[in-house]
Formats: C-alpha cells, sequence, structure tokens
C-alpha cells in the first residue's frame, strides 16, 4: 500500500500536542491486535490494559476516506500508544511489521460460524466506510453479504499465518473461546501472570445483560416522575 506521507515535502505548521493524549512507552515493543472485529478484541484490550499498556482503538471510522488516509493515521496514533486493537489495524499489518520491526502481533481466532452470527447481530443493516474498505464497496453491512463476509475473514487469517510462518516468536493466535488468556498471553508478552481474573467482555450475554438493567433503570425513573407529578 503506498504511503500518503511525502517525507521531503516541506513540514506544515506544528500542530499542537493533546494535553490528555497519553504517550507510549519507549522502548517497549508494540502490541497490534489483527484479529477482525468480534473476535475478542474488546476482551484483549481490557487484558491488556490490565498489564499497564496505553491502547487505542478502534480507530479512523469516521474518516470519509480511510482508505488513502490509514498510514497517516496509524503514524500518528502508533507513537502515542504501546497497543493498538480493532479496525484499521489488522488491515494494514503488513505495513505495521515494515514500520515497526520488533513489533509483537496478536491473531484473535473463532469459528467463522460463530463469528458471522456475531457480526449480524452487532451490526444489522448499518454500514460503514470502514466495512466497505474491508469487505468491498457496497457490503459495508453484513445482511445479505454473509458469505463475502466470511470468504475475507477466512482469508485475513490464512495470510495472517502465511506471513508470519517463519517467525512464530513475533505472532501469537489466539482463541479465547478456548484458551485461557493469561497462560498463553503473558508469556508471549513477558510478563507475569497478574492476581486478577482474565477480564472477559462484549459478550452477547454480557450485553442482553447491560441493555436489561438500563431498561430496569428506565422504569424506575420513569415510575419516580410520575410519583412526583401525581404528588
Amino acid at each position: 500500500m503506498k504511503s500518503n506521507i511525502r517525507t521531503s515535502a516541506p513540514q506544515g505548521p506544528k500542530r499542537k500536542r493533546d494535553r490528555n493524549a497519553p504517550a507510549g512507552r519507549p522502548g517497549r515493543p508494540k502490541v497490534f491486535c489483527i484479529g477482525f472485529h468480534k473476535t475478542g478484541t474488546t476482551s484483549l484490550k481490557a487484558a491488556l490494559k490490565v498489564l499497564d499498556y496505553r491502547i487505542t482503538g478502534p480507530n479512523g471510522h469516521g474518516n470519509p476516506d480511510i482508505a488513502a488516509n490509514v498510514e497517516s493515521i496509524a503514524r500518528r496514533l502508533v507513537p502515542r500508544y504501546d497497543a493498538f486493537q480493532d479496525n484499521p489495524w489488522p488491515i494494514i499489518y503488513q505495513f505495521l511489521d515494515r514500520e515497526y520491526p520488533g513489533s509483537k502481533f496478536i491473531l484473535t481466532v473463532r469459528p467463522a460460524e460463530k463469528w458471522i452470527a456475531s457480526i449480524v447481530d452487532h451490526f444489522g443493516r448499518k454500514t460503514t466506510k470502514m466495512r466497505e474498505w474491508i469487505y468491498g464497496a457496497g457490503h459495508g453491512d453484513p445482511i445479505g453479504n454473509e458469505t463475502i463476509y466470511v470468504e475475507r475473514y477466512e482469508r485475513h487469517n490464512r495470510e495472517v499465518l502465511a506471513y508470519f510462518a517463519q517467525r512464530p516468536e513475533d505472532l501469537m493466535v489466539l482463541d479465547l473461546a478456548t484458551d485461557d488468556g493469561w497462560s498463553r498471553l503473558c508469556p508471549f508478552l513477558g510478563h507475569a501472570v497478574p492476581e486478577a481474573p482474565f477480564p472477559w467482555r462484549n459478550s452477547k450475554q454480557s450485553r442482553e445483560e447491560r441493555a436489561e438493567r438500563q431498561a430496569e433503570r428506565r422504569t424506575r425513573r420513569k415510575a419516580r416522575r410520575l410519583s412526583k407529578e401525581q404528588a
């Protein structure tokens, strides 16, 4: 993928640094989570936070021309963080490997039939420029495009495995449905296993439980308002 950054071009005004933006730790290898969305990326993000990584993602979802701008987005964000998850990071793993040698890559996976069911359940008919870039023009929403989504997902996983075939120390494949997260993640990253339990996040059951709690809170607030009005 050709970069949009011209290193020989004159530099513009220096951008003011966001005081609230964290800075990545010099000397710590970057960690790129390159599994597709809905493969446990939210749980992995939470786990990396427990291990004291400054992590970002997803990024660039509102960018109307993400394909053209993704490398400049990466160059802006990578120095500021230690770890990266969700889109667009899986799609540019080869670029990241070239630009940031010595990095670690984590490919989260799950069975394709469970993955596509989760994708359809989560995104429905919503479409985005990000998913059009990933799955093809006109395929920004998964419903009706399930076969295209599964083929792209499986191709991505095959290509990642082939790319890192001779470098097993740089890639870990993680199925959070079957693997004990800490026992594999920590040795790969060179960390001791923390005492805290692995932070499972964003399962369908947990989303339904959150929705139920929110509905209960809304019902209670409505009841309180009615009680005040009738008083």
